[in-house]
């Protein structure tokens, strides 16, 4: 289990979140760039290494009523990447479609995939194959979804 000191340590290197200190020494995390109601994405991060990370939005965590995930045992890698993802999914950027890629998408099944660097793919799946986009550019193409979810996991992107 990480440390109160060593999950703050993680936590304060992501520049988009503002420190709110509350009582009994706990501290929150805010992101004011969110484009939902919501803005802490961590809540009441503990001195005994106790807290909770916003992931309401994501699909892939077990959540409490409020949305969130208890951090206590996380690890460092885990840390990072459920904030990643928590920022991800609050972010104006990551929830809307720009006029090109509504023009790529249309009706087709999407989904949206990131990496450490912060750089999103999309995987649309079109006419019986699955395409990959970085922005208007159409990078890979494969027969099936299992093959493009294979090529972007190896490539270090996971979908949120």
């Amino acid at each position: 289990m990480l440390t109160f000191e060593e999950k703050l340590a993680i936590i304060e290197e992501f520049s988009e979140l503002e420190r709110v200190n509350v009582s009994l020494g706990r501290v929150n995390f805010q992101y004011n760039d969110s484009a939902f109601d919501k803005k802490n994405v961590v809540y009441h991060l503990h001195p005994n290494g106790n807290g909770f990370v916003y992931a309401g939005r994501l699909t892939n965590y077990e959540t409490d009523q409020k949305g969130m995930v208890n951090i206590r045992d996380f690890s460092a890698k885990e840390l990072q990447q459920i904030l990643r993802e928590s920022i991800n999914s609050l972010s104006a950027v990551e929830n809307s479609r720009s006029t090109e890629e509504e023009a790529i998408i249309g009706d087709s099944h999407e989904e949206r995939w990131t990496n450490e660097s912060n750089e999103v793919l999309l995987l649309v799946n079109e006419d019986e194959i699955w395409n990959i986009y970085f922005g208007l550019n159409l990078e890979e193409t494969f027969d099936t979804r299992e093959e493009a979810e294979i090529f972007l996991v190896e490539e270090g992107f996971r979908r949120f």
